[in-house]
């Protein structure tokens, strides 16, 4: 599942520290953030192109504009091998979007990044010099060890106080990371980190569906079978014991899930990013969404048609990581990878 849009008033604290060699006074700090050129960070996932726009404020950022809409760029991927044209021309004018924005902004700073699909498709350095020619953005095809890095030093500030490693998961259209941080220090420590290759759209297109109610619940079954199957490496490395797990979702599954959990009329960022649900009411929800209907997943305004056909899988992928990592509460974060690069950029270029 992609993000909901980010809001125009967001603001995000935490960047990484500036260079030591030499300090800066605060009024210095200050002249640069106010004649700092804009930053930008876009992440082009499986199912989502997501961009952000952002200036220094402080010792984070604040959101000067965003963008993020479903192209479903690996629809059919695991099938063909290949990106279809039709997902290529949706991406295309997703990106041509992009492009306006990043030079109304005045955006002198950039990182774009491509995940899974690209990775996994044969086409995908074709589709990269495509986008380029076309729209002037080159997309940096990343591994899945830096999605999952990135990802963390976008969201690890939302983990809940406590003492022992925690987990950060991202479930995304075409593959899942799954991450064990340390938090005790400045800057979070990966310890462990795993990615496995069923994210919405895969786990959708390979085992998702069903006419009647039972068969989307042994739909949901399999879903399930399959996610757990996809963990069971990471599983035997995990530590055992920890007294209260902390666990941290960046994804649309989980802003989603957290949306019918509040009941919201429409996606409100504000209620939903650092929101911590109980384990027991994701599964009671996800449950409930795996025996629905499409059409009457779509009733829920926070799921609507563009997500309905998808919500399930990530639902599935959830409750596989309850399993792996049993807490008893769950952190929602509404940012990730575009945050991380962005916290990355500015943190290179802060005097």
């Amino acid at each position: 599942m992609g993000d909901p849009p980010a809001t125009m008033s967001n603001r995000y604290r935490g960047a990484p520290p500036g260079p030591s060699a030499a300090r800066p006074t605060p009024a210095s700090k200050k002249r640069w953030a106010q004649h700092a050129p804009h930053y930008a960070a876009l992440d082009l996932g499986t199912n989502n192109c997501r961009l952000l726009i952002a200036r220094p404020q402080g010792d984070g950022f604040a959101v000067v504009d965003a963008f993020s809409r479903i192209v479903r760029l690996g629809e059919g991927l695991a099938a063909t091998g290949q990106l279809s044209d039709a997902a290529i021309d949706r991406t295309i004018a997703a990106l041509k979007v992009c492009a306006d924005k990043l030079k109304r902004r005045n955006v002198h700073v950039s990182r774009s990044v491509a995940t899974e699909a690209c990775r996994a498709a044969t086409n995908g350095p074709a589709f990269i010099d495509r986008a380029y020619a076309e729209t002037g953005i080159r997309l940096d095809i990343i591994s899945a060890e830096e999605e999952a890095r990135l990802a963390v030093l976008g969201c690890h500030t939302l983990i809940e106080p406590g003492s022992g490693p925690a987990l950060i998961f991202d479930i995304g259209g075409g593959s899942t990371e799954l991450v064990l941080v340390d938090v005790d220090g400045a800057e979070p420590r990966v310890l462990d980190w795993h990615s496995a290759p069923w994210g919405v759209v895969s786990l959708t297109e390979h085992a998702g569906g069903g006419a009647t109610e039972a068969a989307r619940r042994a739909s949901y079954a399999r879903m399930r079978e399959l996610s757990r199957e996809s963990f069971a490496k990471f599983a035997t490395r995990l530590p055992q014991g920890i007294a209260r797990p902390r666990l941290l979702g960046t994804s649309g599954t989980v802003t989603t899930l957290a949306s019918v959990y509040l009941d919201l009329d429409h996606y409100d960022r504000g209620r939903v990013d650092g929101l911590i649900v109980p384990a027991s009411e994701m599964r009671r929800i996800s449950s409930e969404l795996s025996a629905m209907a499409v059409p009457d997943r779509a009733q829920f305004a926070c799921i609507g048609m563009e997500r309905a056909d998808l919500v399930v899988a990530g639902c599935a992928i959830l409750e596989s990581i309850l399993d792996l990592w049993p807490a008893e509460r769950l952190g929602v974060a509404d940012r990730g990878i575009r945050e991380g690069i962005l916290r990355r950029l500015m943190g290179a270029n802060r005097p």
